[in-house]
């Protein structure tokens, strides 16, 4: 049997967007691979497993389409290079945007084959010669991935790996990275939210709204939150908001401006811009921000609703975070996990082999948590 090494590109926007975090390389160690997440077709597994090399599963892609373009295909292990960390992967978490880059419809289209995901958890199986920061052993979790997630070893820079703290499960450590590096970005860094305001999680009961919820209540503001079913509601309001809404539910626009005495919120997050954009600007008090994490399509908005309240609309894009903001929000979680204040919550649990499954019900099915393969 012939397999090779899957070089994957990792992307990760916001809310859900990821994008390339790793660098191109090639992982089989094996003669070249051309392009970056090209193929090595000339590798033997069946004598590679008795030399340098070893076989795991993988998701590749071969092209883009539907859920089941994902197929698992038994591939070389790749190995770590210069300052890169070889992963023994537990858990993988599941983002949305990968489903739109699987399927082509995304600008980024990366090099096929590909694997995909940029958020794992696992065990450092070994380092490259210039890492400095790991040993074997070390239990970690990545922001990203140079050879992809959704696999039983994965390649990943030592600057996207960071320490996983001891309380957490390997699959909560897969719910760390694009979710809560989103959230903090979002709450903090680009609509500087403070102590004593009001925020407005729109769509709270997903990843990447849970881990906003959680870190808005640390950081002492009055958490809202909305859902789509009263399962979600109920694991919004555990998990630290003080009022919860069904946005299902007609006349829950009513509700939350009651809840604030008719002044509105100082800041909502919004997970789907294209459903609530025009909504969020009649529920923003003056002065008021909405910082957009996720969005599926064009909007309309009536530009008169943020002049009259002077209010805001501030993208967000997790990419853009630089190598200080990185190192405060990775301090920042750091403390809430080890203190307890931080608790990633886990939703559904799918194995490789169910990737189609995966990709198919991150879409289609109400959010509760965080997707993740358990590897």
């Amino acid at each position: 049997m012939r397999a090779g090494c899957v070089v994957g590109l990792c992307s990760a926007f916001l809310s859900v967007l990821c994008v390339v975090w790793g660098e191109k390389s090639d992982a089989s160690g094996q003669g070249s691979c051309e392009g970056g997440g090209a193929r090595c077709e000339d590798v033997d597994l069946e004598q590679d497993r008795y030399t340098t090399a070893r076989a795991m599963r993988a998701v590749v892609v071969r092209e883009f389409g539907g859920p089941e373009v994902l197929k698992v295909e038994e591939v070389a292990v790749p190995q770590a290079e210069g300052k890169q960390v070889l992963i023994k992967v537990s858990a993988v978490g599941v983002n949305p945007v990968e489903t739109y880059i699987r399927s082509g419809t995304h600008n980024i289209k990366p090099p096929l084959p590909w694997t995909p995901g940029c958020d794992v958890a696992g065990v450092v199986e070994e380092v490259g010669k210039e890492a400095t920061k790991f040993q074997k052993g070390d239990r970690v979790f990545t922001r990203g991935s140079v050879t992809g997630a959704y696999a039983e070893f994965t390649v990943a820079e030592e600057d996207t790996t960071f320490r996983l703290a001891d309380r957490l499960s390997f699959q909560q450590g897969a719910a760390i990275g694009v979710p809560y590096m989103t959230a903090y970005r979002a709450l903090f860094h680009r609509t500087h939210g403070k102590p004593g305001e009001t925020v407005l999680i729109h769509g709270a009961s997903g990843g990447v709204g849970l881990a906003a919820v959680q870190l808005a209540k640390a950081h002492g503001m009055v958490v809202m939150g909305t859902a789509g079913s009263s399962e979600g509601m109920e694991l919004v309001k555990k998990n630290g908001a003080a009022h919860v809404f069904n946005h299902r539910e007609e006349g829950y626009m009513d509700k939350i401006m009651a809840a604030t005495a008719g002044v509105g919120v100082d800041l909502i997050i919004e997970m789907l811009a294209n459903v609530n954009l025009e909504k969020d600007l009649e529920l923003l008090a003056r002065h008021g921000r909405v910082g957009v994490v996720g969005n599926r399509g064009p909007t309309q908005i009536n530009a008169r609703a943020a002049m009259t309240k002077e209010t805001s609309i501030i993208g967000v894009m997790l990419y853009h975070m630089d190598a200080k903001e990185l190192g405060e929000t990775v301090a920042a979680l750091y403390a809430g996990f080890t203190q307890g204040t931080l608790n990633p919550v886990v939703g559904r649990e799918y194995s490789l082999e169910q990737a189609p499954e995966a990709h198919k019900d991150i879409i289609e099915t109400k959010a509760m948590g965080k997707v993740v393969f358990t590897v």
